[in-house]
């Protein structure tokens, strides 16, 4: 028997009429009860299976083989296909598409694969990761199975939906959920947000804050009239001539930034200041990095899928600007978010 302190013997008692059955340790179990777990925590932290079992080795004096850990991380595989498979709520006011990619060696080449992620907020302001998929060729044939699978597990209606303006991506939205209103964006939780951090790119460090503060008022504006006359006035003032490149990045964005201003304050307040999603994949991707690459689909999605289950556990309380977006949810689509509410 494998414990948390080393190897220990059992003797078993046996009888011919079989009527003994051990209570603490069942028959034929080779690992106490929790080893498992510690190996899983570890694998969700990012380490490989030899260094799990360098860690093992090293604090308990334990021989785990590479084999031993692959096979007990594989559990995980059916508890993601019933995770993948299981009921949603019927309606999400706010969903947030993204994806990330990830190296995955198949038929002896090391591939790029994109993995994509739902992360859904339901009517009380809640978070739930809807949904993992791991695809090499994305079209509007993948995002429309992405979308029929949502419906089929029981998703009704989609109120707003942020997507990172991947082709295909808002079409396949609209076909399985033709009331849903589709924000298209650069990759990031909003374009403003998002189109910030880039241009900083383009800026020395001693003037990053002065220019960030001449920023926020093109993606703080009114509307989008407002929003444009406030990229003339920074790219006429001192900022915009030293850094040219800012006010030509936001003009070829500047189609995508558009339908963001058609929302009340707090709706935008909720979509760029909560960041799920960025945080979210900073997480996915710090576990990757130390990975390099995965030797197959399966160990990539084991590995994604234990730092979601983890995330998810984190999230204990709703952003706390969802009191004041979820009374401009109401204003904006009515009876579809009040009915969500009851």
């Amino acid at each position: 028997m494998i414990t948390d302190t080393g190897k220990i013997e059992l003797e078993v008692p046996r009888d011919r009429q079989s009527t003994f059955d051990p209570q603490l340790i069942a028959k034929y179990q080779r690992r106490f009860p929790g080893f498992d777990d510690k190996i899983i925590s570890m694998y969700a932290r990012g380490m490989t299976t030899r260094e799990i079992t360098a860690h093992l080795r090293e604090l308990y004096g334990i021989d785990a083989s590479p084999d031993l850990i692959s096979a007990v991380t594989d559990a995980v595989l059916e508890e993601i296909a019933a995770w993948q498979a299981r009921p949603l709520e019927p309606v999400y006011p706010l969903v947030f598409f993204d994806a990330l990619r990830v190296k995955i060696r198949d038929e002896g080449l090391v591939r790029n694969k994109a993995v994509h992620v739902a992360l859904g907020v339901r009517p009380d302001g809640s978070k739930e990761i809807l949904g993992l998929w791991l695809e090499q060729n994305e079209g509007a044939k993948f995002w429309l199975r992405v979308m029929t699978e949502l419906k089929n597990r029981g998703v009704e209606d989609i109120l707003l939906a942020v997507v990172d303006g991947l082709k295909g991506f808002p079409e396949a939205i609209r076909a399985a959920f033709p009331e849903a209103t589709v924000q298209t964006c650069i990759p990031g939780s909003s374009p403003g947000t998002h189109l910030l951090r880039h241009s900083l790119d383009f800026v020395s460090y001693k003037d990053r804050k002065a220019v960030a503060a001449a920023l926020k008022d093109i993606y703080r504006a009114v509307d989008a009239t407002a929003g444009e006359a406030a990229l003339e006035a920074f790219d006429a003032g001192p900022w915009g001539r030293k850094y040219q490149a800012i006010g030509q990045s936001w003009r070829r964005a500047w189609g995508e930034v558009v339908p963001f201003y058609a929302f009340p304050a707090d709706v935008r307040r909720i979509l760029y200041t909560t960041n799920a999603i960025e945080a979210l994949n900073a997480k996915l991707r710090r576990a990757v990095r130390t990975r390099g690459h995965f030797p197959t689909d399966e160990a990539a999605m084991k590995l994604l899928f234990l730092v979601l289950n983890r995330s998810e556990k984190e999230w204990t309380m709703p952003p706390r600007e969802w009191c004041m977006a979820k009374a401009q949810f109401a204003v904006l689509f009515g009876e579809r978010f009040t009915r969500a509410m009851a």
